[in-house]
């Protein structure tokens, strides 16, 4: 698979249907920066596999026998929390988006995704930057009732633009000239006023609002 770049992004694809897994696999394998580390059938080979490869991100299906998709995004999330997780799935639908958010999962994909947008996706998820299919996302910002961002300060606004671009609150205290406490709880007041759950959800909201640079 593609390990010729030191800092490629590690993927690890997990899906039931070998079919889906290898083609899935092979696409992102020929992808600039990315390194396919390995494939699992379920949820249980999926967590075994993390724990000998130790993956950037993990390419997770939603609907799998014996342990599901949404379960294994729980457990990595808790065993492995520098792991990304983005479900990669069929299923549009909010019930299965709204299980693997509160699972911890980055990004929720649907599989008609090209290979190099799906490679792009990947890219944008070890930075740090939640990745949703738009229409999953649109839906998401329709159903949250939360404040209009005129409401926050210019300085809350400037947090929220580099939290969606997947910044950390120490490199965001050290572009802004303030203390990582600040901003952490420059963080918190944000989502409360917002009506957002967490770091996934404003990064979804600055980018439905055009917030980003």
């Amino acid at each position: 698979m593609n390990g010729s770049v030191s800092d490629a992004v590690r993927v690890l694809v997990v899906d039931d249907q070998q079919l889906v897994r290898d083609g899935i696999a092979s696409l992102l394998s020929i992808q600039p920066g990315i390194e396919v580390v390995g494939t699992a059938a379920g949820g249980e080979e999926a967590l075994a596999r993390a724990a000998d490869l130790a993956p950037d991100v993990v390419l997770m299906d939603v609907r799998m026998p014996g342990l599901d998709g949404v379960e294994a995004t729980r457990a990595l999330r808790r065993d492995h929390p520098a792991c990304r997780v983005v479900m990669l799935t069929t299923f549009d639908d909010d019930r299965y988006v709204a299980l693997a958010l509160r699972a911890g999962a980055d990004g929720y994909l649907l599989k008609d995704l090209g290979a190099a947008e799906l490679a792009g996706a990947v890219r944008l998820v070890h930075r740090g930057v939640a990745q949703l299919d738009p229409a999953v996302a649109r839906r998401l910002a329709a159903a949250r009732p939360a404040e209009d961002p005129a409401e926050l300060t210019g300085r809350e606004l400037e947090i929220l633009r580099l939290v969606a671009t997947g910044a950390t609150n120490r490199e965001i205290a050290g572009r802004m000239f303030l203390s990582e406490g600040t901003v952490k709880n420059h963080v918190s007041r944000i989502l409360t006023r917002l009506g957002l759950r967490d770091r996934t959800q404003a990064a979804v909201y600055a980018r439905d609002r055009g917030l980003l640079p």
